[in-house]
């Protein structure tokens, strides 16, 4: 089986958004002294940026099944696999969320895939994780579902 890996990170214009931090901390800065406002607001600027890009989760799946940031599901607590887009991934993020639902989001990625589990001491009905690409999440879940023993 091939292994998957989806770094969860921020698009270009997040970056771009996050540029703000330079003249608000400049603003701040600037009256107490030029030298510190311009280099404070230069590590604001690279703290922000360092801190999107190690901060973005990881989607991982490998034969001992997924991972989704820190947290991890075996394979055989692996259950249904269902991808959501557009307005169905928005209500499922929303109105549709059970509130004891594990989740992992991120608003610049619009895709959910919804993850059953089939452990029932588990106080989490489901898993609804944000994915690039869900289909083929939902193809290697489903593919490690059926060669899991005992189902």
């Amino acid at each position: 089986m091939h292994n998957y890996r989806e770094r969860l990170s921020p698009p270009v214009t997040v970056f771009v958004a996050s540029a703000l931090l330079l003249p608000a901390t400049l603003l701040v800065f600037l009256p107490i002294n030029v030298t510190v406002g311009i280099v404070m607001a230069v590590v604001f600027y690279v703290g922000a940026v360092v801190a999107l890009v190690f901060g973005s989760p990881v989607l991982a799946i490998d034969d001992e099944g997924l991972s989704a940031g820190r947290a991890r599901l075996h394979a055989h607590e692996i259950g249904e696999v269902t991808a959501f887009r557009g307005a169905a991934a928005a209500a499922e993020r929303g109105p549709l969320l059970d509130a004891r639902a594990w989740t992992l989001f991120r608003g610049w990625v619009k895709p959910v895939v919804k993850i059953e589990l089939t452990d029932p001491t588990d106080p989490a009905p489901y898993w609804l994780v944000s994915t690039r690409r869900p289909d083929e999440v939902v193809d290697l879940l489903t593919s490690i579902r059926r060669r899991t023993p005992g189902r």
